[in-house]
């Protein structure tokens, strides 16, 4: 019997009856239990299980499109994957929510309760693993065959609480009850090898002998495609211990925790995202963690390659690999350790396939977020790795010697190993070298990337750095987050066709002087702020959500909400316009500068709602635990969103996309997408303060002073000097103290403009029609942003891949 082209398969019935009929079927033999005694969780996951088959049809049949093209396939390494609940999600990408809710209803069962029980997988924090979710969906839903490849963390980042105001972190269990969506597949496990020696054999070739075995074992999700019968996967590895890491002869001697230490620790691998990196274990946690994930994700790749057989020469045209940051670049190395060392290939041919093979997206302009290892780590960890790496580099400074002799300046800052204070690996100059393609992720980030963060690699190879602008999911932050929003513009366009072609929402236009859509649309932003339900829905929405890090500047907005609590202090009876600040975001455990700013929003927060007077006008709100779930509710209910890093510093923003996408209007400096934004959805709909990059570089160039800002406006030196003086219940004097002594992202000498920015914002609010109106041309006007023209970008311009269309029924 053919499987592959579904004959054999019980087709999956389209009606509230069968999907009952299915649903209960699930209930009862996978399950193993009845209606009368079933549990909420039971009912929840039979009904995951009903919808989830209907998935895995799709997946069957897109397999064999697959199988039967023979494509080149995009492999997408990534640390991690924001990926949000997934119920509602695949409810609508399977088109069952009609039929779902029916069948429930007809059973007694809640489908909000369903969805309370959804839980959101843990396996991402910010940015980066949100646009990984939201790429690796554009892909299923424009046909691109393709893999994510990420690692399946049992306790994923972390919950974030709030005790006396600072941040505490606990463990974020989200696998308690298990994890439907998945297909568990121990057969396909890889061995991985850590510490040990190498040696040479009798050929002469490179063996690597390893002190530690550890095994990686797969899991997959599936990833369906809007509007399409494609569903790609994203697989993830769990780190198990070898069959010999239990001790049976300490166990019987009652030594039960040292009979299991070498399989806990090859667990702890799999633990937790982004381990806590302020000692040294952390670190080579870390480390092992990003080998982990390239050694199990190489040799899927490889076994998936073999299955069509052809000479290695196919390799790259049946495989490009993107490296999502540098976190996944040791893949380059253990290719060649692949290729040469256990294939036989000769070095030259097996360097050709490498660089062919991979790309590479830089996400930062920070010199201190470009990773770097050290080399004594590095020796220890992968002695074969180092091994490799030095040859890579030896014959990359030959040919800079080559290029530019007598310039040893220039030898030093491309070489991949750091000389001073510490010899250490450098992650992104490997990341450049071994790839085809660097790409940045925002106009401006992308152009300050090959002018000064790697400048010298693309002056010496310009064909090589590319732009690919950053996009988000409209399904998931506009139909879904948003669906009041989202049928109003359906009813609009005529059609839903939209949510597939983003820049149909041009059409909204012809609408931004018609009095009954603009109030419309008011009605739907105000639902939405009394549906998160923080703050008076009347008042203005100011939203800062976002991973804390002081180059993101929470900090300034800070320093404007002392600044109008002092105002409105000062004059209780002013035209003060009412508005509800709204901090939302994370800081990583060891960071203790974000988590101090963190601590200090909450004081200031307290004292606001302390003080009857300054609370009628002013609200500070801080909702613990900010993911993909709590943004659903907040990204809708926004009016203004805080896009205020210092120019220069941000590699492009999601966060602000999503935003603008919703209809919130933009305040920001010319930093990362907020550029492309303005010039999208018009600068009289944007508000625009601040330093731009240029000004901000020659500042610090010039001996930049904080303390004279601080001298110079009244307003500034009261809200530091309330800090100081312990005023927001004695919190956050070493806050001030840094911006007074340091800013290192030029705050004070912003802040003068961004109050006067936040004061046009005040008169712009008082015009609701115009307001109004702004909001509706900034999502009209948003369709750029959209993850599916990201992923149409990277298909043509660096992964030359084609669609492979899957044929409905």
């Amino acid at each position: 019997m053919d499987f592959r082209n579904g004959i054999g398969l019980r087709p999956l019935g389209s009606s509230a009856a069968e999907f009952e009929q299915d649903l209960l079927s699930n209930l009862y033999y996978r399950r193993g239990t009845t209606v009368e005694s079933a549990s909420a969780q039971d009912a929840y996951e039979s009904l995951v299980l009903t919808v989830r088959d209907r998935l895995a049809a799709r997946r069957a049949k897109t397999t064999a499109a697959h199988y039967a093209a023979n494509p080149r396939w995009v492999y997408y390494l990534s640390a991690e994957y924001l990926l949000g609940r997934q119920l509602e999600q695949n409810i609508l990408y399977s088109g069952t929510g009609e039929i779902a809710t029916a069948a429930l209803k007809a059973l007694g069962v809640s489908p909000e309760e369903m969805d309370e029980l959804d839980i959101e997988p843990g396996l991402g924090n910010g940015g980066l693993g949100r646009l990984a979710a939201c790429l690796v969906d554009a892909m299923a839903t424009l046909d691109i065959p393709a893999i994510g490849y990420g690692i399946r963390y049992d306790f994923g980042i972390f919950k974030q609480t709030f005790v006396d105001g600072a941040q505490v972190e606990k463990p974020d269990d989200w696998t308690f009850q298990g994890n439907p969506w998945e297909f568990p597949a121990p057969d396909d496990r890889q061995t991985v090898f850590f510490y040990g020696y190498t040696s040479r054999d009798e050929s002469g070739r490179t063996k690597w002998i390893p002190g530690e075995i550890v095994l990686g074992e797969p899991s997959h999700m599936l990833v369906p495609g809007f509007g399409t019968e494609t569903v790609n996967i994203v697989r993830l590895w769990r780190a198990r211990g070898s069959e010999s890491s239990f001790d049976l002869e300490r166990f019987s001697a009652g030594q039960y925790a040292e009979a299991v230490q070498e399989a806990v620790r090859a667990e702890n691998i799999s633990k937790v995202l982004y381990p806590d990196d302020s000692t040294e274990l952390g670190r080579e946690l870390r480390l092992k963690q990003q080998y982990f994930l390239v050694s199990c994700s190489l040799r899927d790749i490889i076994r998936r390659f073999r299955l069509w057989g052809g000479p290695w020469t196919d390799f790259p045209s049946k495989a490009v690999i993107q490296l999502n940051d540098t976190h996944p670049s040791l893949a380059i190395p253990e290719l060649m350790r692949l290729l040469v060392d256990e294939e036989g290939l000769g070095w030259d041919e097996a360097w050709l396939l490498t660089q062919r093979t991979f790309a590479y997206t830089c996400h930062t302009l920070l010199p201190e977020a470009l990773e770097t290892w050290p080399v004594a780590m590095f020796e220890r960890l992968l002695p074969r790795h180092l091994e490799i790496i030095y040859e890579i580099n030896q014959r990359l400074l030959e040919e800079v010697r080559s290029r530019y002799p007598g310039d040893t300046d220039r030898v030093r800052r491309m070489s991949l190993i750091q000389e001073e204070p510490e010899r250490r690996v450098r992650m992104a100059n490997l990341a450049v070298v071994g790839t085809s393609a660097v790409n940045g992720v925002a106009e401006l980030h992308s152009k300050l990337l090959a002018e000064t963060t790697l400048h010298d690699f693309a002056e010496m190879w310009p064909g090589k750095f590319r732009n690919v602008t950053n996009g988000v999911s409209p399904r998931r932050f506009v139909r879904i987050a948003n669906p009041a929003l989202s049928e109003l513009i359906t009813t609009a366009l005529g059609d839903s066709r939209w949510v597939s072609d983003l820049d149909r929402l041009r059409g909204l236009e012809r609408f931004a002087d018609d009095p009954l859509f603009l109030r419309s649309w008011r009605d739907i932003k105000r639902a939405n702020k009394v549906r998160l339900g923080l703050g008076d829905p009347d008042a203005l929405m100011d939203v800062m959500v976002k991973r804390f890090h002081e180059y993101k500047r929470q900090q300034l907005k800070l320093l404007h909400v002392i600044t109008q609590y002092h105002r409105i202090k000062d004059n209780p009876n002013g035209n003060h316009v009412p508005r509800t600040i709204l901090f939302a975001g994370k800081a990583a455990p060891a960071y203790h500068a974000a988590k101090s700013i963190i601590k200090l929003i909450n004081a200031v927060a307290a004292a606001i709602d302390a003080d009857p007077a300054v609370a009628r006008y002013l609200k500070v709100v801080f909702p613990p635990n900010y993911n993909v779930t709590l943004g659903e509710l907040i990204i809708p209910a926004a009016d203004l969103s805080e896009q205020i890093s210092l120019a220069g510093k941000e590699a492009s923003g999601t966060g602000n996309m999503k935003l603008a996408l919703n209809g919130a209007l933009t305040i920001g400096t010319l930093d990362g997408a907020n550029i492309e934004i303005r010039d999208r959805v018009g600068a009289e709909n944007f508000f625009l303060f601040g330093l731009d990059t240029p000004a901000a570089i020659a500042l610090k160039s010039s001996g930049y002073n904080p303390r004279s800002y601080y001298e110079q406006d009244d307003e500034l030196r009261a809200a530091l000097d309330a800090i100081l003086s312990g005023a927001f219940n004695g919190v956050g004097k070493e806050v001030a103290e840094s911006l007074l002594h340091w800013d290192e992202y030029l705050t004070l000498a912003d802040f003068r403009a961004y109050v006067e920015c936040q004061e046009a914002v005040d008169r712009a609010w008082q015009d609701q029609t115009a307001w109004t109106r702004s909001s509706l041309l900034n999502t009209a006007r948003s369709g750029f942003f959209s993850s599916d023209r990201t992923v149409s970008d990277y298909a043509s311009t660096i992964w030359h891949v084609e669609p492979v269309r899957v044929a409905r029924d």
